[in-house]
């Protein structure tokens, strides 16, 4: 593994590009209803990350074939990577709302679940033990516990409640690069993988379905989608280990976990 280990200076940037990565989560919120098309959605976004945060969308053009919008946008049985269309929301559809900004040459990465009216009983469960996968994981990170036991914290949680965790897509190592190594799948055997350092950023960032595991590519060759058409829940953050546990970048006012959790 070649986990970039950040500077000070680089871990102050770190902190401001999550922050406003956070923000944009925030912001968001009171617009996510019905009738209102993801399109929208991703215009807001765009224009407060460029005009108001004097920031830089990453996804907008990133990778091959370019991503053509500014945000990802995924609905019911969207895992990620949903690009913002002319569809409009209905009543009790449930979205991911991914964001990741860049500022001073640094990316702060954060995603959140938003509910459409009132959530079926299945999909409000759904997203709140996926994201009790994702605090579950955060609460343990620290020096010196390894990248299986992120996974399988994940994975357990998951498949306790009868879900399954998507296993082609992942969290990533994050900083002056969008992706970075290494590598955070959430799933996996506790006391395997690379060893966890000070000074590493990275997301976790779980996909959790209703239904099985497998995916598929849609021709836009960008939204990965359930094979089984199950809803699918995520929820992501970037992470800075620190010398006794872990900070959270991303993490929003509304949220109950402390920003920085020390095992010390």
């Amino acid at each position: 593994m070649t986990a970039i280990i950040k500077t000070p200076e680089e871990i102050e940037k770190m902190r401001v590009a999550g922050k406003l990565a956070a923000e944009v989560l925030t912001m968001i919120g009171p617009y996510v209803k019905k009738g209102v098309t993801t399109d929208e959605l991703n215009t807001i976004c765009h224009d407060y990350i460029v005009n108001e945060q004097k920031a830089v969308p990453a996804p907008l053009n990133y990778g091959h074939p370019p991503f053509p919008k500014s945000i990802c946008t995924s609905v019911n049985h969207c895992i990620c990577h949903g690009i913002p269309s002319d569809k409009k929301l209905k009543d009790g559809d449930i979205i991911n709302i991914d964001v990741t900004v860049i500022k001073d040459g640094y990316h702060g990465d954060t995603s959140k679940m938003f509910v459409v009216g009132k959530p079926s009983i299945l999909a409000e469960r759904l997203i709140r033990v996926t994201q009790e996968c994702l605090y579950k994981a955060i609460e343990q990170v620290k020096p010196g516990m390894r990248l299986g036991d992120i996974g399988h914290i994940c994975q357990t949680h998951a498949e306790a409640h009868n879900y399954s965790i998507v296993r082609e897509y992942c969290g990533h190592g994050i900083g002056a690069s969008f992706h970075e190594e290494p590598q955070i799948v959430h799933y996996g055997k506790p006391g395997t993988g690379d060893v966890l350092e000070p000074g590493m950023c990275f997301t976790i960032e779980p996909m959790v379905n209703a239904g099985k595991r497998y995916s598929k590519v849609l021709p836009d060759q960008w939204t990965v989608v359930t094979k089984d058409r199950s809803l699918s829940a995520q929820w992501e953050h970037t992470l800075l280990v620190t010398e006794t546990g872990v900070e959270i970048l991303t993490l929003r006012e509304e949220e109950s976990l402390e920003r920085v959790i020390s095992h010390g």
